[in-house]
């Protein structure tokens, strides 16, 4: 069997045609969803780049395998420990090997390993491709080495497993000069954000919101004009996300050239396609644009559209499925045995029989930018924030996501039942998670006792300063008296 697995970088499900958006960005995507089956309530367990992928691969909640953040202790994921065997069983038991297993010859195109040192990602693949630039390039360097590897193999091995990340969505906005801007002469009119939101959002702090895209400035570089540092008009609005949706067009664009070489080499019909992210993009949820900072729909959710032999065509899933659900469905698929470590449910029934196999509520973590745990459940977004990263967020948030999506309006004052909810989910999810665990330590307290997410660390100072400097000094003063609640929990 022959599957091609595409990793797209940060995107939002949300700004793709076949997920409903007005702009058309995602055609050759939108094909193989008509093909297969499209997954609406797809969470990454844990954000933002680094610990979802540690959740996938190693099928484990980050609470469990360590790797939480993007720096610090947190930034590592955990040994397996003093019984360890002669192979760490976490990497023989990770996504990767579970094609290993199935007798595919296995290979993956990405500078993901490189770009947060999390080599464990490699485990299980016989060839790996890195382009060398860290995260930092552009689509159309990655393709090459994918059309390559499939003109050597694509026809001439049965049984094989490609790997392609893409990372044209994410920050810095990239898509090249000569791609242009299909959607210049869009106005604004078919935007969730009007005039009257936009300014509602000037007026929010913290990083990468409209005064400070560049997370704690409004800096810019030439070499990405697509990438603004503020917007301070609708116009500016649109830049933003204009940048944004060329990268997904472009990603588009370029993993279509891997589509028709599928179907140049005769083997499109019969290879299973999967396509999916490792998070989403805020843009406006939580006053937040143009970065995955939150433990939110915006962020966690994520596309699933998976092609595979024997599905129904043009499958839509609405129940609640976390990422790591993925690989004891991929072991059904594949009568492949499954670790005793997995914290996924297989919807392996879903995509052969149309049963529903979705989960009644969902825990999502964010402690790279933010340390918050949300809970999905029904219509419901309820989140905890330990630290919200100079954002000034309550402790406690509620959202309905029915009736706002973009989680504009915070209702825990109506909805103090919804909010207990929440908070139990949270409560026995973290206890069962712990019990199971063969760790001792929750990886959030770690992450707070060494002074809190990576990208708020060492920034209090500065970015306080910054808001007294841009006449924005009760914003200032709000943040100054929070002061203490920043600080490693040690030192409280």
């Amino acid at each position: 069997m022959r599957v091609l697995f595409v990793d797209i970088d940060t995107l939002r499900p949300d700004h793709m045609g076949c997920y409903g958006y007005y702009r058309n960005t995602t055609p050759r995507m939108d094909c193989i969803a008509n093909e297969g089956a499209r997954f609406e309530r797809y969470y990454c367990s844990d954000a933002p780049c680094l610990p979802s992928r540690a959740s996938l691969i190693s099928g484990m909640f980050g609470i469990k395998n360590g790797a939480v953040g993007h720096g610090g202790t947190a930034g590592d994921r955990r040994l397996y420990g003093r019984d360890r065997d002669f192979k760490d069983p976490f990497d023989v038991g990770n996504f990767n090997n579970i094609f290993r297993k199935a007798g595919m010859y296995t290979a993956s195109v990405s500078t993901f390993p490189e770009r947060h040192s999390s080599f464990w990602f490699s485990a299980g693949f016989n060839e790996t491709f890195n382009e060398g630039e860290s995260g930092g390039e552009s689509g159309e360097k990655v393709i090459p080495y994918a059309l390559k590897w499939l003109d050597d193999n694509g026809v001439s091995r049965n049984d094989w497993f490609l790997h392609v990340h893409l990372w044209d969505p994410h920050t810095p906005y990239r898509a090249p000069k000569e791609f242009g801007n299909p959607f210049e002469d869009d106005d604004m009119s078919k935007c969730w954000i009007d005039e009257e939101t936009f300014l509602k959002h000037k007026e929010a702090v913290g990083p990468h919101t409209l005064n400070e895209l560049n997370m704690y400035d409004d800096n810019e570089d030439a070499k990405y004009p697509r990438n603004p540092g503020r917007a301070d008009d609708m116009a500016g609005l649109k830049r933003i996300i204009d940048g944004y949706d060329c990268g997904v067009a472009y990603t588009d664009l370029l993993v279509g050239q891997i589509f028709d070489k599928l179907k140049e080499l005769g083997i499109y019909e019969d290879t299973a396609i999967i396509i999916t992210s490792d998070h989403g993009e805020n843009f406006g949820e939580l006053g937040i644009y143009a970065e995955h900072g939150s433990a939110d729909h915006a962020c966690c959710n994520i596309p699933f559209i998976i092609k595979w032999p024997g599905i129904k065509k043009g499958l839509v899933d609405k129940e609640l499925h976390y990422s790591l659900d993925l690989l004891p469905t991929l072991c059904d698929l594949l009568d492949v045995q499954k670790s005793e470590y997995w914290d996924g449910i297989s919807f392996a029934k879903t995509l052969k029989e149309g049963t529903p196999c979705g989960r009644e509520s969902l825990v999502i973590s964010q402690m790279a930018h933010v340390c918050q745990r949300s809970a999905v459940f029904g219509d419901w977004l309820y989140m905890r924030t330990y630290h919200d990263g100079y954002h000034l967020f309550d402790k406690e948030m509620l959202f309905n996501l029915k009736e706002d999506i973009h989680e504009q309006c915070d209702v825990k004052d109506k909805y103090p039942e919804i909010c207990a909810k929440g908070a139990k989910i949270i409560l026995d999810w973290h206890d069962e998670a712990m019990e199971s665990s063969r760790y001792t330590e929750d990886p959030m307290w770690v992450v707070l006792s060494e002074g809190g997410p990576f990208h708020a660390r060492g920034h209090f100072e500065e970015y306080v300063d910054r808001l007294n400097k841009t006449g924005r000094s009760k914003a200032a003063k709000r943040l100054d008296a929070k002061g203490l609640s920043y600080r490693p929990v040690c030192e409280r």
